[in-house]
């Protein structure tokens, strides 16, 4: 993100609702499906004011940001996709499809190494102290945003998703960047290249050694690649 700054981006990195520093709003107040996480983040691009925007998302619940794109592509300049679920048949890896059980999944959202579990799993590598520290906190400061992770997974409407999303990147007509970390344990890359091969507007960048999260540990590589494709606003 200071990297686009310096090329005349402005960079900005929200929290979900229910997440991080965002609004943790109750399930009764909020219902945390992919349409009303697609309307909060409609309400929220909208109070930017801005006219576009280049839309970066990575992660499963970063389809609502695809879909967000998929349904107002005018607001939307250029789409990158980093490592998210973009095609029928994907699932939702153990680690997370947990958090959905009864019973089960209000204990272990509840437990703040679930979040080291699930990253170290899908990126493969160590994560630091320091950034654990940051992703943990959610959990380890209020029982409210584990709460609110169950609810999330059972509502998270994967398989409609999916259909919706394949389909509509295949229409998709404005520039998309989806760069891959090849060896991601839960996501596989060949349904992913043959959505590339079907839309002309979708270039796909694998990187080699990277699993799901590959901006943990491989943003430099990720960064002249997001620059040269996003351009300099640098005036």
């Amino acid at each position: 993100m200071p990297t686009l700054a310096e090329y005349g981006h402005r960079a900005i990195a929200p929290d979900w609702l229910g997440w991080g520093s965002s609004d943790q709003p109750e399930k009764n107040d909020f219902e945390y499906t992919p349409d009303a996480f697609i309307s909060a983040f409609s309400d929220f691009i909208d109070k930017l004011n801005t006219e576009k925007i280049s839309l970066v998302v990575q992660g499963f619940l970063a389809t609502v940001g695809i879909q967000y794109a998929l349904r107002n592509p005018e607001k939307i300049e250029n789409l990158v996709i980093l490592n998210t679920p973009i095609y029928e048949g994907a699932k939702l890896p153990w680690q997370i499809a947990q958090c959905g059980i009864l019973f089960l999944g209000d204990m272990v959202t509840q437990d703040p190494l679930i979040v080291d579990r699930a990253l170290e799993k899908g990126s493969g590598f160590v994560i630091s102290d320091n950034n654990l520290t940051l992703y943990r906190k959610p959990i380890v400061t209020s029982s409210v945003a584990g709460r609110m992770l169950v609810v999330l997974v059972k509502k998270i409407q994967l398989k409609q998703v999916m259909k919706e999303i394949e389909t509509g990147l295949k229409q998709w007509q404005k520039p998309c960047l989806i760069i891959w970390g090849e060896d991601d344990p839960w996501l596989e890359l060949s349904p992913v290249e043959a959505l590339a091969n079907a839309n002309q507007q979708i270039t796909l960048t694998p990187l080699p050694e990277a699993r799901h999260y590959p901006q943990e540990h491989f943003s430099q590589e990720i960064t002249p690649i997001l620059v040269n494709f996003l351009g300099s606003r640098k005036k």
